[in-house]
């Protein structure tokens, strides 16, 4: 089974990481969630939905919100967009699985709680093998 989604950020609505698996980090989590959730709050200015989509060279990043989460995670822009939001969406969906509400609400800002998250979603994401199988096949 080929694995969709390289790079996976889930953000609070003050910008926050709370979780984050990322291949190859280049700049600080908590500065990427800063600007994703601004990019996403400047777009709902403008169009009351906020950002689903956009690409920066080979990558296609994809955002869903939910409960005043922002989901985001990129792909290779070769994988069809509606199978990356259904893997999205399964994320989601574990998420809040294990995380209800009442944990939310309550939460006090220890991000260490999602820790766990990834062995959930592992199924989702690209693991290094195939990042490297990718490179040198």
């Amino acid at each position: 089974m080929v694995k969709v989604l390289q790079d996976l950020y889930i953000i609070s609505e003050g910008g926050i990481v709370l979780y984050h698996r990322v291949f190859d980090e280049k700049f600080d989590e908590q500065l990427f969630g800063g600007l994703m959730s601004a990019l996403n709050s400047f777009a709902e200015e403008l169009t009351q939905e906020g950002l689903s989509n956009f690409e920066l060279q080979d990558k296609r990043y994809t955002f869903i919100r939910k409960n005043d989460i922002l989901f985001v995670a990129n792909s290779s822009k070769k994988i069809k967009e509606k199978r990356v939001i259904e893997e999205l969406e399964s994320i989601v969906n574990h998420f809040f699985d294990l995380y209800p509400e009442e944990i939310l609400e309550s939460w006090e800002g220890d991000v260490s709680i999602f820790l766990d998250f990834e062995k959930e979603i592992e199924d989702s994401l690209e693991g290094t093998i195939q990042k490297l199988q990718k490179a040198f096949w």
